[in-house]
C-alpha cells in the first residue's frame, strides 16, 4: 500500500522540520503516489494526481485570489496535499484566504516552521515508495506462481479459495449465479454468522463492473467464467477499501476457477463438488459443530434443520462404460440423482462419497414419508438415467449429529444390495433379511470363526483336488434341498448329482436330510459369500 500523507508526516525528515497540519485534518489518510518539488504557480499542469507538493513559496503570486486558485487547481487534479516552508514566501503563517481554500476543497495543507532539505524529503518518500512496489511485484510474482500451479494441476474450487484466503486473511466465497455457496473459506469467522441470508444478501449486492468493489456491504465481487460465458461470482469479505494487491489476487483466482472448469473432463460440475463436500463434512466429522455444516448446506439452497433427515446412496450395477470409465459414470449418476430431486421439489445435498458410493441427503418436507420421497426420486431417476444401479437409504433422523450413523447404514446396504439386485425401487435394512446381517456382521471374528468350522474341510477338499462339492453344495440349498431342481441346475444328471451328494456328506461328516445341518451350512455359505465379496 502506498504510503498516506499522515505517514510522510511521520517521517524523520519531515519532523526535522516540525511540521503543522493547517487545513485538511480530515484528509491525511489520503495516499500519496510521489513527492514533487515545485515553485511555480501553474504546476498543477505537470501533476497526474497522487502527487505531495513541497514548495517554499517563492514564485507564488501576492494577490490572495490567486494564491486560492492555486489551492483550487492542486485540488482539481488529484494532489495529494501541499506542505509549504515558511520563512521565505510567508513568514510565520499563511494567508487566511489560502487556508479557508483548502479546507473548501479538502486539500491537506501542511507548513513546515523550520527551513528543511527538500530533498531529503523526497529521497525519504520514494524509498518507501518504491520499497513497497518491489513488494507488491514480489507478491504479484508469487500470486502468478501459486495460481499456474493450481490451474496446472487441477486444483478444486476449496483448494483455490484456501490460497486466496491464505494470502488476503480474509473470508472469500464462490457462488453460482443462483446465489448459492459452491465453495468457502471463513478463514476463521464464524461459519452461520457468515453464510446468515446468504442468497437475499447476495442478490442486494450487484455492481455494474467484472470487478468491483461495494463499500455498503464489504465486497470486493468479481465474475467468474470465460468465452463470454460466466457462471459465478467470487467475493471477497474486506474490511475497508481493497488494495490493489486484493483486486489482483480475487481475478487472479477467478481466472484460475474459470480455467479448471473449462479443462474439466466427465467430472461432476462445482455443485456436486459443493454438495460432496458438505456430506463429507458431516460424514469425517470435519464440522465442529452441527450447526456449520447446516449453514453451510443452507447456502446452497437446501435447508437441514427442523426436518427429519433421510440418508441414501446410490451404486452403479452392470459393466463399467470402458468409454467414461467408472468416475465418469458415478459423475453423471449424481447428475441425474440431483436433477430427479429438483424435479420432484425435493431439495437435497447430492455428491459422490467415494469410487463406488453417490451419496444423497434429503431433508423431508412436511406430511412427506420418506418411502413417498424415495419412491418419486427413484421413480424419475429410472426414467431420466439410462444406466443401472441400485438406491440404498438407511434410517430416518432427526438431527444432523445422526446423519453419520444413517450413511453408514445406507452404506451396508447399498453393498449387500448391488450383489443381487431384485428390481426394487429402493432397499432398507430389513430387506435384505439374513444376508443384510451376514454383511453387517462380516467383520466379527466368530462369524469368520463359525464359517470356517462349517466350511473349513470341505474348502480344503475341493482346493487340493479342484473340485466343485461347494457349489454342489450352494445349488443344492439355494434350490430348497429339492434334488431334482438342484440337478437341474447344475446341469447333472440325477444319478451323477446324487453322487455328489453322498461324497459332501463323507466329506463334510453331516446329514444333508437334516435340516438343522442344512441351515448351518446355508449360513456359513452367505457368509463366506460376503468375506470374499468384501476381500475384492
Amino acid at each position: 500500500m502506498l504510503p498516506t500523507v499522515a505517514d510522510v508526516l511521520a517521517l524523520d525528515a519531515v519532523r526535522r522540520g516540525n511540521p503543522r497540519v493547517v487545513a485538511g485534518a480530515d484528509r491525511l489518510d489520503t495516499r500519496v503516489r510521489w513527492v514533487h518539488v515545485g515553485e511555480i504557480s501553474d504546476i498543477a499542469t505537470m501533476l497526474r494526481g497522487g502527487e505531495l507538493v513541497l514548495t517554499t513559496g517563492v514564485a507564488l503570486p501576492d494577490e490572495p485570489d490567486k494564491l486560492a486558485d492555486y489551492i483550487a487547481d492542486l485540488a482539481s487534479v488529484g494532489a495529494s496535499g501541499l506542505v509549504v516552508e515558511l520563512g521565505r514566501k510567508f513568514v510565520r503563517e499563511l494567508p487566511r484566504l489560502v487556508v479557508k481554500s483548502a479546507e473548501e476543497h479538502g486539500l491537506p495543507l501542511i507548513v513546515l516552521a523550520r527551513e528543511t532539505p527538500f530533498v531529503q524529503i523526497t529521497e525519504s518518500v520514494h524509498a518507501r515508495i518504491i520499497d513497497i512496489q518491489l513488494q507488491e511485484l514480489r507478491a504479484s510474482e508469487q500470486l502468478h506462481e501459486v495460481f499456474t500451479e493450481l490451474s496446472v494441476e487441477g486444483a478444486s474450487p476449496a483448494e483455490v479459495l484456501g490460497q486466496v484466503a491464505r494470502f488476503s486473511g480474509r473470508p472469500v466465497l464462490l457462488e453460482n449465479l443462483a446465489h448459492q455457496v459452491l465453495a468457502c473459506d471463513t478463514a476463521g469467522r464464524d461459519t452461520g454468522t457468515l453464510l446468515a441470508s446468504w442468497e437475499t444478501r447476495s442478490r442486494a449486492v450487484s455492481p455494474d463492473e467484472r470487478t468491483a468493489y461495494d463499500a455498503a456491504s464489504g465486497w470486493l465481487i468479481t465474475m467468474v467464467g470465460a468465452r463470454g460465458q460466466d457462471w459465478g461470482r467470487l467475493i471477497l469479505l474486506c474490511d475497508g477499501e481493497p488494495s490493489p494487491r486484493d483486486i489482483v489476487l480475487a481475478e487472479r483466482a477467478a481466472t484460475t476457477l474459470a480455467l479448471s472448469r473449462l479443462l474439466e473432463r466427465h467430472q461432476e460440475s462445482l455443485e456436486r463438488q459443493a454438495h460432496g463436500t458438505i456430506i463429507t463434512g458431516i460424514l469425517t466429522h470435519a464440522y465442529a459443530d452441527p450447526e456449520e455444516a447446516a449453514a453451510r448446506a443452507r447456502a446452497v439452497g437446501v435447508p437441514l434443520t427442523g426436518r427429519k433427515l433421510v440418508s441414501a446412496v446410490f451404486r452403479l450395477t452392470g459393466p463399467t462404460d470402458t468409454a467414461l470409465g467408472e468416475q465418469a459414470q458415478l459423475g453423471e449418476l449424481a447428475e441425474a440423482g440431483a436433477a430427479a430431486c429438483r424435479d420432484a421439489k425435493l431439495p437435497a445435498l447430492v455428491g459422490t462419497l467415494d469410487q463406488n458410493h453417490v451419496g444423497l441427503l434429503l431433508p423431508l418436507p412436511p406430511r412427506l414419508t420418506a418411502e413417498a420421497a424415495l419412491n418419486a426420486l427413484a421413480d424419475r431417476l429410472r426414467t431420466s438415467y439410462t444406466g443401472t444401479f441400485v438406491l440404498a437409504a438407511g434410517s430416518v433422523v432427526e438431527s444432523i449429529r445422526d446423519v453419520r450413523r444413517s450413511f453408514l447404514e445406507a452404506e451396508q446396504v447399498a453393498d449387500v444390495a448391488v450383489r443381487q439386485p431384485d428390481g426394487r425401487a429402493f432397499y432398507r435394512l430389513p430387506d435384505l433379511r439374513l444376508r443384510g446381517l451376514l454383511h453387517l456382521l462380516r467383520d466379527d471374528s466368530r462369524l469368520q470363526t463359525f464359517a470356517e468350522r462349517e466350511l473349513g474341510t470341505l474348502l480344503a477338499h475341493d482346493a487340493q483336488r479342484n473340485g466343485d462339492l461347494t457349489r454342489i453344495l450352494r445349488i443344492y440349498l439355494d434350490a430348497g434341498r429339492n434334488k431334482a431342481v438342484a440337478a437341474q441346475k447344475a446341469h447333472l444328471s440325477r444319478p451323477a448329482f446324487y453322487d455328489r451328494l453322498r461324497r459332501l456328506e463323507r466329506v463334510l461328516d453331516t446329514d444333508l436330510d437334516d435340516v438343522e445341518s442344512c441351515l448351518s451350512l446355508h449360513v456359513a455359505l452367505l457368509a463366506l459369500e460376503s468375506f470374499r465379496r468384501e476381500a475384492r
